[in-house]
Formats: structure tokens, C-alpha cells, sequence
């Protein structure tokens, strides 16, 4: 599974990354004409409503595992949710969860 959590944090990354960098190359940091396109198009909001709760509901998933056991290196996933999405945050954090539960080889 380590190697598969590791696969989907690179394709978590690039993917959408990909398709935001040429938005924001032509733009910049347009935050009032990002948020304008996003609530142009139903289909927008609705993909963004649906990041958006998954977002908080894995920031508050994280928060409840870290009072249950430890798992090191868990800012990394919060830094990575709030600097790439979703895409990158929740394989990132399972990586990091298994590597806790990895027994000693």
C-alpha cells in the first residue's frame, strides 16, 4: 500500500496542478475572477463545494487520528491540503498513518 499512497500523491499533485498552472500563468493571482468563474458555472461549484467539504472533513479526520495515536509528520498533509488540494493531502497522510503502523522489519 506504501507504494501505492506514494503513487497517488504524485498523481495528486500534478494532476491538478497541471491543470491550475496555466490558469494562474495567464492570470496571477486573480482571487475575485477565480472565485467569479467558479460560481459561473453550476458544474464549478459544485466540484468546489464537494473539495471543500472533503477538505475539512480530512483537516478534522487528521485532527481526531493525531489525539489517537501520533502519526509524525502529520503538517505536512495540512501544509500540502492548503498548498495543493485534497489530491495530495489525504494519500500523503495515509502514507504518513502507515508508516506508523508499518511494523519494524
Amino acid at each position: 500500500m506504501h507504494r501505492l499512497y506514494l503513487l497517488l500523491c504524485l498523481l495528486g499533485s500534478v494532476l491538478p496542478l497541471a491543470a491550475f498552472m496555466p490558469w494562474l500563468a495567464s492570470h496571477g493571482l486573480a482571487l475575485n475572477l477565480l472565485l467569479a468563474q467558479i460560481l459561473e458555472q453550476p458544474v464549478a461549484a459544485f466540484a468546489w463545494a464537494d473539495v471543500l467539504v472533503s477538505a475539512l472533513a480530512l483537516l478534522a479526520f487528521m485532527w481526531h487520528e493525531q489525539r489517537q495515536q501520533a502519526v509524525r509528520g502529520v503538517w505536512w498533509a495540512v501544509a500540502s491540503l492548503f498548498l495543493v488540494g485534497v489530491s495530495l493531502a489525504l494519500p500523503l497522510y495515509l502514507y504518513l498513518r502507515a508508516q506508523v503502523a508499518r511494523p519494524a522489519r
